[in-house]
């Protein structure tokens, strides 16, 4: 832009003082997610804006100047769909944070993008209901960036992913226009689906105002059980009968080794580290004790050595929680990783593993799995040291070849995390030449001037 100054002054004209950053050093912490390998620029401004007329106010500013605008959550995404570009403003929605209404007759909430995912789901509970996606960063990540993202998280093999819940959105446009999608009621299909158009879009269709979330009955506590397996292929065993049997798992997720391992390091946990991979299942059904003895007889059928049930909530907590430690506790091997998001068909899962085995020997590198193993979703976790310019070359080679695996086996580059800057080049060899084409066409209406998160997905 060429005068950053008129920029401020437009923006000051509708913005209130405390709304807006310029300090390069604190703009700074706002550059960037938590991806590795991604490009960030130096933003001309964040702005914080607590309603939606001061969304509005910087998307009319920014069309009339044609200054891009990155919007960002929490920025705990891992891809850097939230990266800055030279010169943009950052939009950063966590201020608006208020829960606008819980409804248990229509069974909605309500709620402004910078609502914490945990913080929902707590209030929804006060009234014996619970909202399902539950990122493993649920304690900090935001309603609008799990929107963004279309995250999932740990319960999704029952429940189901963010979209599934996502009935309707208030969306302001590049040109600051207010457009309303979807419906409150529990049925409805007028029109095209522009709702779950949004979902996923990583903020390059529009500004996530405001959102009607579908809410669900809270379930009975669930119990979970850990399965020690000889070999992962033991275990993604397992996963098919279990899958194969018909039962419905409130969780079910798998750690190979090095994951077991960095967790008891980071947390001491007690996990088992002579598994070759532990698998954690869980049910929250009115006699889930039955539920995990059938599930562990499969699993004892499928080769575990051990299966060990929870006694109560409290045990099955604590496994729960040493799940959710898996990436910060594989982070903490060397400093630095790449954390890839593949997704196979449940059937491809043991070929999956076995390949991420195979990459992790060939580049010489410390490569952690943990898995939504119910959905086929994995995060192969790349170790590295980024100091080291031959190990960050080998990080990258091999973040890439697990990602051309999953496509050889009929998967996703991405099951819940995004494209963002990291897996832009990837996307167009899943999408093809005639899907990259309708896709940039949809970019193409809704944003005109490509100014909103530029140099993202394509």
């Amino acid at each position: 832009m060429d005068n950053p100054d008129d920029l401020l002054t437009r923006l000051r004209s509708a913005l209130p003082e405390e709304a807006l950053i310029t300090d390069p050093d604190v703009m700074a912490s706002y550059a960037h997610d938590m991806a590795s390998f991604c490009a960030a620029g130096a933003p001309a401004v964040v702005v914080l804006p607590r309603t939606v007329e001061q969304v509005q106010h910087v998307m009319r500013t920014a069309t009339a100047l044609r200054v891009p605008v990155v919007p960002q959550g929490a920025r705990t995404g891992l891809s850097g769909a939230a990266n800055a570009s030279d010169g943009c403003v950052v939009l950063s929605l966590v201020k608006m944070d208020r829960i606008l209404e819980i409804n248990a007759v229509d069974r909605i909430a309500v709620v402004e993008p910078g609502v914490v995912n945990a913080t929902l789901s707590r209030a929804a509970g006060e009234l014996g209901l619970c909202y399902p996606p539950d990122p493993s960063s649920w304690e900090t990540c935001t309603i609008g960036g799990n929107i963004g993202t279309a995250s999932g998280g740990l319960c999704c093999v029952k429940y189901g992913v963010t979209a599934e819940y996502v009935l309707g959105l208030d969306v302001v446009l590049a040109d600051g226009r207010l457009l309303s999608t979807g419906r409150r009621t529990a049925k409805g299909v007028a029109g095209y689906d522009l709702t779950r158009l949004f979902v996923g879009s990583e903020g390059s269709l529009g500004v996530v105002v405001k959102a009607v979330l579908a809410l669900k009955p809270a379930p009975p506590r669930q119990l979970a059980l850990a399965a020690e397996f000889p070999s992962a292929a033991a275990a993604c065993d397992a996963i098919c009968r279990i899958m194969e049997g018909g039962h419905t798992p409130s969780l079910l997720e798998l750690m190979d080794r090095t994951t077991v391992r960095a967790v008891n390091a980071l947390a001491g946990m007690g996990l088992p580290e002579t598994t070759e991979a532990l698998l954690l299942a869980a049910f929250d059904t009115t006699d889930p004790a039955a539920d995990l003895a059938a599930v562990g007889a499969l699993c004892t059928a499928a080769g575990a050595t051990e299966v060990v049930p929870a006694d109560n909530a409290a045990e099955s907590d604590l496994l729960l929680q040493a799940r959710r430690l898996a990436l910060p506790a594989l982070e903490a091997v060397t400093g630095t990783t790449m954390i890839d998001d593949v997704c196979v068909p449940r059937s491809r899962l043991g070929d999956m593993l076995e390949g991420i085995d195979a990459v992790a020997r060939k580049y010489g590198l410390t490569i952690g799995v943990c898995a939504h193993a119910g959905d086929g979703n994995t995060h192969p976790t790349v170790c590295f040291d980024p100091t080291d310019p031959d190990e960050s070359r080998r990080a990258r080679e091999s973040f890439d070849e697990i990602m051309a695996l999953g496509l050889a086996l009929g998967g996703t580059i991405t099951g819940e995390h995004g494209v963002g800057v990291l897996k832009k080049e990837w996307l167009s060899r899943e999408l093809g030449p005639v899907g990259l084409e309708m896709q940039r066409g949809i970019k193409q209406t809704f944003d005109p001037l490509g100014l909103l998160n530029p140099g993202k997905l394509f």
